[in-house]
């Protein structure tokens, strides 16, 4: 098992989620985050005024997967949460010793 988590823009959700389900991915879990990569932030404008974003808003996602589906999931994502411009996102893909699903008692693959 492995869990997938994903750092994107936040107007990539939807799409992201859409193209998810649709190769098989039953679940996942989103976050709102901030953060910054190698952009360090952001310039903006408001009311005339020049500011600088430190931390730009993201969102993180977390999908856990069965071994032969992790690398359709990571390839979904990265082709649906890409812009071509800088601060896209990150994906990271970790192994899962255990699952249990806490309603059932269900444990390993079958907890996902």
């Amino acid at each position: 098992m492995k869990l997938i988590i994903a750092v994107v823009k936040p107007f990539r959700l939807e799409a992201v989620r859409e193209a998810l389900t649709a190769v098989g991915a039953e679940g996942m879990t989103i976050s709102e985050v901030k953060g910054f990569g190698r952009q360090k932030g952001q310039t903006e404008v408001y009311r005339g005024a020049e500011y600088q974003v430190n931390f730009v808003p993201k969102i993180k996602l977390e999908v856990a997967v069965s071994d032969e589906l992790a690398d359709k999931v990571v390839q979904t994502i990265a082709s649906t949460a890409a812009t071509g411009k800088i601060g896209d996102g990150k994906i990271f893909v970790l192994t899962i010793e255990q699952a249990v699903r806490i309603r059932t008692g269900e444990t390993g693959a079958a907890a996902l």
